[in-house]
């Protein structure tokens, strides 16, 4: 037979091939199409996030005048009463009560009363009949000190005093405030010149310009 050795050819060129194809089909590699359940390095990772930044706090704000101090660039003007004159601030709200006129600007006071004295005032005299009064009159009152000075316009009894003013009909609070009282006399006529201000504030200067003021007329 002469075709023998052909057909043995061919017989084993088909046996390879099928054992190439069945072997290539147990160890394919997946597919590009194919997809993994397995989590990618980007999903495990922990979101990123940069540290929380704390601003400083702001420094308050330093008032150039605490509460109750009057400028000391205030202007004053001269209040002509009916025997007596006095500088006051300029720009203060002025108001009248009976023989009372006041003269207000925020926390601080200023109240001139005129009136008559049969004999001048001493400390004597404000001990027995002035401080009663103030101490049934003023909340929580506390007597500083009595004293008997002199100002331009003459002998003058000094009256220190503390206590608490009215209360504020908006914020409801209640300041301490500090008194001075100065009792002027002359020829049977009398003023009653009552500064009042926050217990801490700083008035020494205003004051002493108002009280240095008055004059009679």
């Amino acid at each position: 037979m002469k075709n023998w050795p052909v057909l043995t050819i061919a017989l084993t060129t088909v046996a390879l091939l099928s054992a190439c194809s069945g072997g290539g089909s147990s160890g394919s590699a997946a597919s590009p199409t194919e997809t993994s359940d397995a989590p990618s390095a980007t999903a495990t990772s922990a979101p990123s996030s940069k540290p929380a930044t704390t601003q400083p706090p702001k420094p308050v704000e330093t008032e150039s005048n605490p509460p109750g101090d009057i400028p000391d660039n205030q202007a004053f003007f001269t209040f002509r009463g009916s025997t007596f004159t006095v500088k006051v601030p300029e720009g203060w709200a002025r108001s009248v009560s009976g023989t009372t006129t006041s003269f207000t600007d925020k926390l601080n006071r200023i109240e001139v009363m005129p009136s008559t004295a049969a004999a001048a005032p001493t400390a004597q005299s404000a001990t027995t009949t002035v401080v009663p009064t103030l101490r049934s009159t003023v909340p929580r009152f506390a007597l500083g000190k009595i004293s008997e000075i002199t100002r331009p316009a003459g002998k003058v009894v000094l009256i220190t005093y503390q206590g608490d003013s009215a209360q504020d009909p908006v914020t409801g609070k209640v300041i301490r405030d500090a008194f001075e009282r100065y009792l002027f006399s002359q020829g049977g006529k009398q003023l009653a010149l009552t500064l009042v201000g926050p217990v801490n504030a700083d008035n020494v200067d205003p004051w002493k310009i108002v009280s240095d003021s008055v004059r009679w007329l």
